[in-house]
């Protein structure tokens, strides 16, 4: 769903940083070759991702759900040099085709790919996280939040993607649609947890932003 008329989304990428040459490449063999490619964050999303990691500095990352690497790189961005990416995902057929991505970049060794469900992963990560995005199957949102919470290092950014669904939490909602009714107690959650100040941005389907006090 566009929020935005093309004519602004094009106006906007076009007055925004361009996007990096292995970005791209990545972006066209994803269109090419993986499917449903629209799950990839692209150019301007990848560039707030971007942006924000650079604001953030961070030293541990946290990533759930991979994809094809988009926003992986993106995130990496601003990561220090000791710092590192933890991502997680359940397909397997992808591993491949993300460490070629990874390892073309310059944090390849900093990059630590995760083949599981993210609830069995996080309690094993024994870090502290400064940057989290969180962008899997939405019915698991709140039990990753709950679990990434404790995992923060004060004034770390949790990013949560997708949280607007395409505009149906504003719409009437089926009973037996689980992700949009657990998106809604989700966005609920992030705006009254006294542990976090949150503030929901209209990028593409949604990114919320929310800040560990």
């Amino acid at each position: 769903m566009h929020f935005l008329s093309e004519d602004l989304e094009d106006y906007i990428e076009q007055h925004s940083e361009k996007e990096p040459e292995l970005l791209a490449q990545l972006n066209k063999e994803t269109y090419q070759k993986i499917l449903l490619p629209r799950m990839l964050s692209g150019h301007f999303q990848g560039r707030v991702l971007s942006m924000l990691s650079k604001l953030i500095r961070p030293v541990n990352v946290l990533e759930i759900g991979t994809y094809t690497g988009y926003a992986t790189l993106c995130l990496c961005e601003g990561m220090l040099e000791n710092g590192q990416m933890h991502t997680i995902d359940i397909k397997e057929e992808l591993v491949d085709f993300q460490r070629k991505y990874f390892d073309l970049s310059s944090w390849g060794k900093q990059i630590f790919q995760h083949l599981d469900e993210a609830t069995n992963v996080i309690p094993t990560l024994d870090l502290k996280f400064d940057l989290v995005f969180i962008d899997a199957d939405k019915e698991n949102y709140i039990r990753y939040y709950e679990l990434i919470v404790p995992k923060m290092n004060k004034g770390g950014i949790i990013l949560s993607d997708n949280v607007l669904w395409s505009g149906k939490v504003v719409q009437e909602v089926d009973p037996k649609d689980l992700s949009t009714n657990i998106l809604l107690q989700y966005n609920k959650i992030l705006k009254e947890d006294p542990r976090v100040e949150t503030v929901l941005l209209p990028i593409r389907d949604g990114l919320t932003v929310s800040r560990v006090v």
